[in-house]
């Protein structure tokens, strides 16, 4: 995921990526605890620095109205 890609997006996609992230992030926990798959642990790395330029990206957006 590309910072400026996520830039050329509206507030409601963004919104729409950041729930998409957090429910992934969310699996990914499930998965860990319960053992089901192998441990992917750059996943939750890759996952949690995606949140992060999201909220970045919307909190631009925020600032700028």
């Amino acid at each position: 995921m590309n910072t400026n890609d996520l830039r050329q997006k509206n507030r409601e996609e963004l919104h729409q990526e950041l729930l998409e992230l957090l429910r992934e992030q969310f699996n990914l926990r499930m998965q860990r605890t319960t053992s089901q798959a192998a441990c992917k642990s750059h996943l939750f790395r890759q996952v949690r620095h995606n949140i992060a330029r999201v909220r970045m990206v919307i909190s631009e957006k925020v600032s700028k109205i």
